[in-house]
């Protein structure tokens, strides 16, 4: 079996663009590459769980994602990095077009895409985790049964202080600024495990 980090896309890897799709227009967060090589040299599988509604409204093709993701990895791996796999949910289930208006098991937080990992990867869910900046991460990763941190990057800050100005308790299990924290925090706990 293999432990995984599964990572969201925009707001959690790069700046957050209203449907991104172009390479010219990605930029990738401070630290990130190096977070995830941390990961991947600390026996991690890397890999990305992204809705892609601007496919289901029609304003990109699911080739031009493609095209993006290649980039996105070839960026990364200018610092000994890299994502193991994209999974994307292009469906949208009130503003898709076509084939992709529809109710998915894919859309976060639904568990679809983190389903499709775990057959191709046999996922250890017990050193499995999942990090975004918004809500429907961490709700996909604990549906899936897998510790989920919420980052302050993105959405992230402000998810959190809306739940704190509500009163709730924390929906999501660590709370960290950058997705290097993130990664130092689930290093560590599985050195611990280890020793």
């Amino acid at each position: 079996m293999e432990k995984a980090v599964f990572l969201d896309r925009d707001g959690t890897i790069n700046k957050e663009v209203t449907y991104l799709y172009r390479p010219e227009d990605l930029i990738i967060l401070p630290g990130v590459p190096q977070a995830i090589k941390s990961l991947r040299d600390h026996g991690f599988r890397v890999i990305v769980v992204t809705n892609q509604a601007g496919i289901a409204r029609g304003y990109y093709t699911v080739e031009q994602m493609h095209t993006l993701h290649q980039y996105l990895n070839e960026q990364l791996k200018k610092d000994g990095a890299w994502i193991d796999r994209f999974y994307y949910c292009p469906h949208h289930p009130e503003h898709g077009i076509g084939e992709y208006k529809q109710a998915c098991r894919c859309r976060k937080p639904g568990t679809g895409m983190f389903e499709m990992a775990q057959q191709e990867y046999n996922i250890d869910k017990s050193h499995s985790y999942m990090i975004g900046d918004k809500r429907i991460d961490v709700q996909a990763g604990h549906k899936f049964g897998i510790c989920s941190i919420l980052v302050g990057t993105g959405y992230g800050r402000e998810e959190r202080e809306k739940s704190r100005s509500l009163g709730e308790e924390p929906f999501y299990d660590l709370y960290s600024e950058t997705l290097m924290g993130a990664a130092e925090f689930i290093i560590r706990k599985e050195c611990k495990r280890n020793e």
